[in-house]
C-alpha cells in the first residue's frame, strides 16, 4: 500500500469513526429524552348541534394508561381541572362540561372511587358566545394519565371561531390549534390493571341531542346491589314489616280457590313489590340525572344536606318519632286492593310501601344516598336489591307456608333491630359531614374528631346490646339472647379496634370512611407516636426549612435549604420527587422506607429532601420564569418538575437520585430508582452512599 493509499485508507476510517461517534451521541441523546412521556395526543374543535355552541376535546390514551375524570373525587389522584382563560366578556358557559365513557375503581390507599378514562377521552362544553368580535376559545387542561407512574400534564388550546359561525347557521367544524404540551410530572398508578379493565360506574353523559356512550358493566354496581340487598334484609326484621309475612301469605293460601293460584298472586305480589321501588330507583335517576348524582357527589351542599337528612332518619329509628307518609295514602292504596284481581294485589304491595314506611323509609333513603354519590343506574339497581330481598320471603313462605311455623315470634327483639340500624345511620350521616370539611378544608371534622365520634357511637351501641342502656320502645329484659350477646361482643372489638386510630394506626378495614391521615391535629398520631415518628420534643433544634416526614424521618422540601445543610454536616443528598396524589410514592414509603434496614440509613447517613411535582402552591412573581421551549413556570411544582425534567430527563414519580453536594449522581450503574423492592433499593441506597467521598 502506497501513501496515497494508505492516507485515504485512514481518512477514511477518520470519516466513519466521526460518523459512529455523531450517530451514537444521536441515539444516547433520543435515549435521554425517552423518558419524557406524553401519553395522551388531543384534538379539539367547534361545532355546531341545532342552536348550541358546543367545544369538543378527543384524547387518544396509550394502552394501559388512563387519565382521571374531573368526577374523581378529592382526597385521591388529581382530577381534570378544565380551565377556561378567556371567558370574561366573550363566553358564558352552559352547564358543566360532559364526559364520555368513563370507568370506576375503589383505591385502597386513598379510600375513594377513581374515575378515568382509558383509550379514549370525551370531553364536550357547551358555550353561549357574547362576543361577536371573538376569535380564539382559549382552554387549558390539567390531567393525570397513569400507568405503573403517572404523569401531570398540562395542555392549552386555542380554538378559533370562525367568523361565519353563528347561531343560526348549519353546523361548522374548525380544527383546534395546539399549543405545546407543558408535561408535569406527577405521582402514580392508583388503579390497579386487573381493576382497570371491570368498570365500576355506568354513566350516559348527554350533550345536545347526542349521547356520549356509557360503560356496559360496572363492578360496583354488584356492590350497590348486594349492598342494598342487605339492606332490604334487614328492613325485614322490622317491626312494621315482620308481622306482615306469615300475614300477607296467609291470605293468598287461605283466599285463593287452588295453591297454585295462591302461590301465583304471591309471586305477583312480591313482584309488585319490586317494581314499586324500581320504578322509585327510576324516579331518583331521572330527575337528577346520570351525571348530575355522580357530580352531587363531591358537592358541600349535597353532603351536609344528606347529613341532616341521616341524623334524622337515625334519630326516628332510634324512638324519638316515626317518619309516615299521609293516612290518606295509605286508605287509598287499601281501597283499590279490595278490588282484587291482579290489580288488587299491586294496590297491596303499594299498601305494604306506605305502611311500612316509618321503617323502611329511613333505610331506602340511605341506599338512595349512596348510590346517588355513584350516579348512572346506581339508584335503580339499588332499589332492585333492597326490594328482592323485601319481596323474595313472600314469595318463598307462599311455596313452602310450613317454613311459617319457623318463624320467630314478634317482640321486644324487632325494635332492637330499628335501634341497631338508627346508630348505623347515625355513624354514617358523620362520612357526609366528613366530605363537605375535607372539601372546604375547615379542619373541623378531622381524623381524630372522626375517630372519637365513631368509637363513642359503637361503644354506646355495644352497651345498648349488653343491655345498660334502654330506649323509649324497648321492652323490659330480665336477660339477652346469646345472640344479642354475640352482636354485642363484634361491636365492642370493633370499638376497641378503632381506638389506636387516635394514635396513628391506619386502620385499614375502614380506611374508606375516616378522614386520612395526614388530615388530622396530629399527623404522627396523638403524642406525635404514630406511624413511627418521634415525639414532639425531639423536634427542637432542627435545622431551619426541615420537618418530620415519614417515619420521623427528618426531610427538607426546598432544594436549596436542604443542600445548605448536607453541605454543612458532610452528607450526601437524596432527592424524593414525589407527589401529594402519588400512591406508589406512599406505598414505597410505607412497606420500604419503614423496613428496619432502610430507615436508620434514611435517617443517619442522607439528607432527604422531597419535592412535590404536584404543590399547587404560586410562586414568587420574581421567582416566576418561562423555559427555553415557552413553558411558564408559575407554581412550586411547576419548579420542581422542571428541576426533574431537565436534570434527569424523565416525568415519572416516584423518583430517588443519590447525589454529592456538587450535585452529582452517586450511582453508576441506576442513577435514578423508582417504585423498587425493598432489596433493591437498599442495594441502591448501599452503592451511593459508599460513592459519596
Amino acid at each position: 500500500m502506497n501513501f496515497t493509499q494508505a492516507h485515504q485508507s485512514i481518512t477514511s476510517k477518520s470519516i466513519w469513526n466521526k460518523i459512529t461517534v455523531f450517530l451514537l451521541f444521536f441515539f444516547f441523546a433520543l435515549a435521554s429524552n425517552a423518558q419524557i412521556l406524553e401519553p395522551v395526543k388531543w384534538t379539539s374543535r367547534m361545532e355546531k348541534k341545532a342552536d348550541k355552541t358546543i367545544l369538543i376535546f378527543d384524547g387518544t390514551i396509550e394502552k394501559d394508561w388512563h387519565m382521571y375524570s374531573q368526577f374523581t373525587p378529592d382526597g385521591g389522584p388529581l382530577a381534570l381541572e378544565i380551565s377556561f382563560k378567556n371567558q370574561k366578556g366573550n363566553y358564558e358557559l352552559v352547564g358543566k362540561a360532559k364526559e364520555g365513557k368513563t370507568r370506576t375503581a375503589f383505591n385502597d390507599v386513598f379510600g375513594v372511587d377513581e374515575t378515568f378514562f382509558e383509550g379514549k377521552a370525551h370531553i364536550e362544553q357547551e358555550i353561549k358566545i357574547i362576543n361577536p368580535n371573538l376569535k380564539t376559545v382559549d382552554v387549558e387542561f390539567d390531567f393525570q394519565v397513569c400507568k405503573e407512574v403517572c404523569i401531570n400534564s398540562n395542555k392549552k388550546f386555542s380554538i378559533a371561531v370562525p367568523s361565519t359561525f353563528k347561531m343560526d347557521e348549519v353546523p361548522v367544524v374548525a380544527e383546534a390549534k395546539l399549543d405545546e404540551t407543558k408535561v408535569a410530572g406527577l405521582a402514580v398508578d392508583t388503579v390497579k390493571k386487573e381493576e382497570a379493565v371491570q368498570p365500576k360506574v355506568e354513566k350516559t353523559a348527554k350533550t345536545g341531542k347526542e349521547e356520549i356512550p356509557a360503560p356496559a358493566t360496572s363492578r360496583s354496581l354488584w356492590s350497590i346491589f348486594f349492598l342494598a340487598f342487605l339492606g332490604g334484609f334487614a328492613a325485614l326484621f322490622t317491626p312494621c314489616v315482620f308481622p306482615m309475612i306469615p300475614m300477607t301469605v296467609s291470605f293468598f293460601t287461605k283466599q285463593s280457590k287452588s295453591r297454585a293460584k295462591g302461590i301465583r298472586n304471591a309471586i305477583f305480589y312480591g313482584l309488585s313489590i319490586i317494581a314499586i321501588y324500581v320504578v322509585l330507583g327510576l324516579i331518583v335517576t331521572k330527575i337528577f340525572g346520570a351525571d348530575a348524582l355522580n357530580a352531587l357527589s363531591t358537592d358541600v351542599w349535597f353532603n351536609l344536606i344528606f347529613f341532616v337528612i341521616l341524623i334524622i332518619f337515625a334519630v326516628s329509628f332510634l324512638g324519638a318519632f316515626e317518619i309516615m307518609l299521609p293516612n290518606s295514602w295509605a286508605n287509598k292504596a287499601d281501597q283499590q286492593a279490595d278490588k282484587g284481581g291482579l290489580v288488587g294485589i299491586l294496590f297491596m304491595a303499594l299498601a305494604l310501601a306506605i305502611v311500612s314506611f316509618s321503617c323502611t323509609g329511613p333505610i331506602v333513603g340511605t341506599l338512595l344516598v349512596e348510590a346517588a354519590s355513584n350516579g348512572g343506574i346506581a339508584p335503580i339497581v339499588g332499589m332492585l336489591g333492597f326490594s328482592s330481598a323485601l319481596a323474595l320471603p313472600f314469595m318463598l313462605f307462599a311455596l313452602f307456608p310450613g317454613w311459617l311455623n319457623s318463624l320467630p315470634k314478634s317482640g321486644g327483639w324487632l325494635n332492637t333491630v330499628k335501634v341497631v340500624l338508627g346508630f348505623l345511620e347515625l355513624a354514617l350521616a358523620f362520612k357526609f359531614l366528613s366530605s363537605a370539611d375535607l372539601v372546604l378544608q375547615l379542619h373541623f371534622l378531622e381524623r381524630e374528631v372522626f375517630l372519637a365520634i365513631w368509637i363513642a357511637i359503637f361503644g354506646t351501641l355495644a352497651f345498648y346490646l349488653f343491655g345498660k342502656i334502654t330506649l323509649p320502645h324497648d321492652s323490659p329484659t330480665h336477660h339477652i339472647s346469646v345472640g344479642r350477646l354475640s352482636l354485642g361482643l363484634l361491636v365492642l372489638s370493633f370499638t376497641i379496634y378503632m381506638i389506636p386510630g387516635l394514635w396513628g394506626a391506619p386502620l385499614k378495614l375502614i380506611s374508606a370512611f375516616p378522614p386520612p391521615p395526614q388530615y388530622s391535629e396530629s399527623p404522627f398520631g396523638v403524642g406525635g407516636s404514630g406511624n413511627g415518628a418521634v415525639s414532639a420534643g425531639s423536634i427542637k433544634g432542627m435545622p431551619e426549612g426541615a420537618e418530620l416526614g415519614p417515619h420521623g424521618i427528618m426531610v427538607f422540601h426546598d432544594y436549596e435549604d436542604g443542600l445548605a445543610y448536607a453541605k454543612e454536616i458532610n452528607k450526601p443528598i437524596m432527592l424524593d420527587f414525589t407527589g401529594y396524589a402519588c400512591v406508589n410514592c406512599r406505598k414505597m414509603e410505607n412497606n420500604v422506607w419503614s423496613d428496619p434496614s432502610v430507615l436508620p440509613i434514611l435517617k443517619n447517613d442522607v439528607v432527604l429532601i422531597s419535592l412535590y411535582v404536584d404543590d399547587k402552591r404560586e410562586l414568587p412573581k420574581e421567582e416566576q420564569f418561562t423555559t427555553e421551549s415557552g413553558d411558564k413556570i408559575i407554581t412550586v411544582g411547576d419548579k420542581w418538575t422542571d428541576f426533574m425534567i431537565s436534570k434527569y430527563k424523565t416525568n415519572t414519580q416516584p423518583l430517588y437520585v443519590i447525589t454529592d453536594l456538587e450535585g452529582n449522581n452517586l450511582n453508576s450503574t441506576k442513577p435514578t430508582i423508582s417504585y423498587v423492592s425493598t432489596e433493591e433499593y437498599l442495594q441502591w441506597l448501599d452503592e451511593g452512599i459508599s460513592n459519596f467521598k
